[in-house]
């Protein structure tokens, strides 16, 4: 069982690109409305799978620097690392069961 936690542009290369475990990262804003229907998805992934698949959220506002070098576009964007390489990426909210295909094999 686990949270979701926050990561900055400082701590980026240290928390997601150097994880042991597949990182999803969550790009939001609090002025972003799909951002706030993501956020309670994220958790319960989190809680649910936070074992095998660790969960950050990054907000844009004060952390430019991170989504601007990793084409982040548009919000909310949630992207995949495993061993420090993006594997996955989507712009937009998405439904748990969308999230939940694409982090399968790493359940």
């Amino acid at each position: 069982m686990s949270t979701v936690t926050d990561v900055t542009d400082a701590d980026f290369s240290e928390v997601v690109l150097k994880s042991d475990l597949p990182v999803v990262v969550d790009f939001w804003a609090d002025w972003c409305g799909p951002c706030k229907q993501v956020a309670p998805i994220i958790e319960e992934l989190a809680h649910q799978h936070g074992d095998k698949v660790r969960f950050v959220k990054m907000d844009t506002n004060t952390n430019p620097v991170t989504p601007a070098n990793n084409h982040v576009l548009g919000l909310p964007t949630i992207q995949v690392y495993v061993g420090g390489e993006l594997v996955k990426a989507f712009k937009g909210a998405k439904s748990k069961s969308v999230l939940l295909n694409a982090l399968e094999e790493y359940l």
